[in-house]
């Protein structure tokens, strides 16, 4: 369970809006991640700027990298950004849940599978 000190570094690494983006790109990725060329292309910063956000974004646990051959691939970290959401929303409701219903129907929407499933 992430603690309150971890949350305000996460925070802190997502309040800048290159490293926001990188984030955000690497979710869209998925789990395959994305090469360090291609990541800092999609953002639209140099290799050198791209290095020292991921390296902000690493030590605050939101990035991932692993070395395929020559390249270096980045990830999303998704149990430490869920464990952010969850920070977040731990005590939203309390006792009301209507007032996170909003957050909640917004995350199960975008966690439907694509398809068509019932033909499976």
């Amino acid at each position: 369970m992430m603690d309150e000190r971890q949350a305000v570094a996460a925070f802190a690494a997502l309040g800048q809006e290159h490293r926001l983006r990188i984030v955000r790109q690497l979710v869209t990725a998925g789990p395959e991640g994305m090469a360090a060329g291609m990541l800092a292309e999609a953002v639209g910063v140099s290799g050198t700027n791209l290095s020292f956000h991921l390296k902000e974004l690493s030590h605050a646990g939101l990035v991932t990298s692993r070395r395929e051959g020559r390249s270096i691939i980045y990830s999303a970290a998704y149990p430490d950004l869920s464990e952010l959401i969850q920070f977040l929303m731990r005590d939203c409701c309390q006792g009301r849940p209507e007032v996170c219903a909003p957050a909640v129907a917004a995350l199960a929407a975008c966690c439907l599978p694509t398809g068509d499933t019932a033909h499976a």
